[in-house]
């Protein structure tokens, strides 16, 4: 699923060579792409907003399977039980089989997904422009419940054992009981955001397009601190990674932040040419993120400085998605590129 586990903590169990190499590019016809893949079992799956859901090999790129959806996707896939969950920008959530790329079911929102899918037990959680926060049995799609907030849900709903966290477009926090689709708390962020509240222990990271970076104890649910540039302030769209002392999350103010877990203080910035509306993902002691100067960037997690770099030329807004040694990352005019050991 999209940022690496049910937690988003943007962290890879797969390792990196030092120097990745570009393995292959495939190009999508009248693409663009403004989502993450996921990558299980030797295949990556990406939706594009040419309206295709694309099933890659990962060896070499060749296209296994596309499925066709009317106005595109804005969401990550999330694979469970060799099916695939995707949402699409007309409202349809659609499961398909991972196998051969037929559909299995579909269920109407009432608006554009862009919330990618997790998943608690036997269900299959999503968020609408709607407002909605829905749960649907994984199998057969049927509605188990829903839980409406008073805007847009546009953020990957995290789960940690039988509750849900979704930061909202209503600018709050939401902590959802997944058995009954109630309200448990809820926290005043002070703006809206579509970022995925990272978890880490007891504290959810993220930021908002209200200039800042929230941790949020949910057990004891209130803002622990606020971080927010004393100067250039730009809204934060970005879901943050997690490392074991930092929280690393791009902003549109053209930079990379990192601060301090615990306290929220700015432990290192890195300046690209572009905004980085695209989620950072930790490999090892490396930071990798996208940006919309055309780079990506492989920055060391605990000072910064940049180790690699490719230049793509398209600017990044997803993530990029690492497993078996290999990187995959879709750019915005249309190609997914891949990266390992040649």
């Amino acid at each position: 699923m999209g940022r690496g586990s049910p937690l988003a903590t943007g962290v890879a169990v797969s390792q990196l060579p030092d120097k990745p190499d570009l393995l292959w590019k495939f190009t999508a016809p009248d693409g663009a792409f403004e989502t993450s893949p996921i990558i299980v079992d030797g295949t990556v799956y990406i939706g594009c907003l040419n309206g295709y859901l694309y099933a890659l090999n990962l060896a070499d790129g060749a296209e296994k399977w596309k499925y066709h959806s009317e106005l595109g996707f804005y969401a990550s896939p999330a694979l469970k039980n060799s099916k695939l969950y995707i949402g699409d920008a007309e409202g349809k959530f659609h499961c398909v089989s991972a196998a051969t790329g037929d559909l299995l079911w579909g269920f109407a929102s009432q608006a554009e997904i862009n919330s990618g899918a997790n998943f608690h037990g036997a269900n299959v959680l999503f968020g609408s422009q709607d407002s909605h926060l829905y749960c649907l049995d994984a199998e057969s799609g049927k509605e188990v419940w829903r839980f409406a907030i008073d805007d847009q849900i546009r953020c990957f709903p995290t789960v940690v054992g039988d509750r849900s966290f979704v930061a909202g477009c209503d600018s709050k926090f939401h902590i959802v009981d997944l058995t009954t689709g109630t309200e448990v708390a809820s926290v005043d962020i002070e703006a809206p955001t579509g970022a995925a509240p990272a978890v880490g222990g007891d504290f959810v990271y993220f930021g908002t397009e209200g200039e800042t970076v929230l941790c949020i104890n949910w057990q004891n649910p209130q803002v622990v601190w606020k971080y927010r540039d004393p100067k250039k302030r730009m809204p934060f769209r970005s879901s943050a990674a997690l490392a074991p002392q930092l929280v690393i999350v791009g902003g549109r103010d053209k930079v990379v932040h990192a601060l301090d877990r615990a306290s929220g203080e700015e432990r290192w910035r890195f300046v690209t040419k572009g905004r980085v509306d695209a989620s950072p993902v930790i490999v090892g002691q490396r930071a990798y993120v996208g940006s919309a100067d055309g780079r990506i960037y492989g920055l060391n997690v605990d000072s910064g400085q940049p180790e690699w770099e490719y230049e793509a030329g398209g600017g990044f807004s997803g993530g990029a998605a690492v497993a078996a040694g290999k990187l995959v990352i879709a750019s915005e005019d249309g190609f997914v590129y891949c990266f390992g050991q040649k």
